[in-house]
């Protein structure tokens, strides 16, 4: 129970924070609908392998821009002090329940524009939109944990390119197979691929619950 509330007061600040400063989220904003607009002036009407493609490496990118700097901006005297009221795993789960919601309203926005400017040749749409949420929680969970990492060696960006190369790949290319099943009403979506994909994120959520307590005490 107490670590509930240490939880829930973490993910409250964070959540508090964002709406107060919201630099970061206009900034990504800014990043999704410009990216959009310019795809849009320069393919209209995208193929729909292509339109997939386009719309899952902008997902990348913009949980690049929004989740990545999650820990570069805790300060090292606000880490003490979250150190003095709450244990590395309470703190650690608070980050990468922020960042999933924080990643799940950017991928719906990213959706939505995608639909907007670009068409939706999308056949299965309730599919894809629950398709889309899981992504965007897939990314969240590795580039917030690669964040943490990241932030404790001297805010080494190279670091997070390095380790999560290998990681997300496998990522994609599960969520490119499932998503190429719904731009065909003839396909069926393999369910063995979602749960192999669930069970992906668990990992993650498993290592960071076990390694962040080693980079906290750094």
């Amino acid at each position: 129970m107490r670590s509930l509330n240490h939880i829930y007061s973490l993910l409250k600040k964070d959540l508090l924070l964002e709406l107060r400063q919201q630099y970061n989220f206009y900034g990504v904003l800014l990043y999704i609908v410009a990216t959009i607009f310019v795809l849009y002036l320069a393919i209209e009407e995208p193929e729909p392998k292509v339109w997939n493609g386009l719309f899952w490496v902008i997902q990348l990118f913009i949980c690049i821009n929004a989740v990545a700097k999650s820990f570069l901006q805790e300060s090292r005297h606000r880490m003490l002090y979250f150190y003095s009221i709450a244990g590395p795993r309470d703190f650690v789960l608070a980050k990468l329940l922020f960042n999933s919601l924080l990643m799940l309203v950017m991928s719906l926005l990213s959706l939505l524009l995608f639909s907007l400017f670009l068409t939706n040749p999308v056949q299965k749409t309730g599919s894809f939109i629950g398709l889309v949420m899981l992504g965007g929680w897939s990314l969240s969970l590795v580039f917030t944990f690669l964040a943490a990492i990241a932030a404790k060696a001297q805010q080494n960006a190279a670091i997070m390119a390095i380790l999560g190369f290998p990681i997300i790949i496998p990522q994609l290319l599960l969520l490119m197979r499932l998503s190429n099943a719904v731009f065909d009403p003839a396909l069926t979506i393999p369910s063995d691929t979602i749960l192999l994909l669930i069970a992906m994120d668990l990992m993650v959520i498993l290592l960071a619950v076990i390694l962040f307590p080693f980079l906290w005490k750094d």
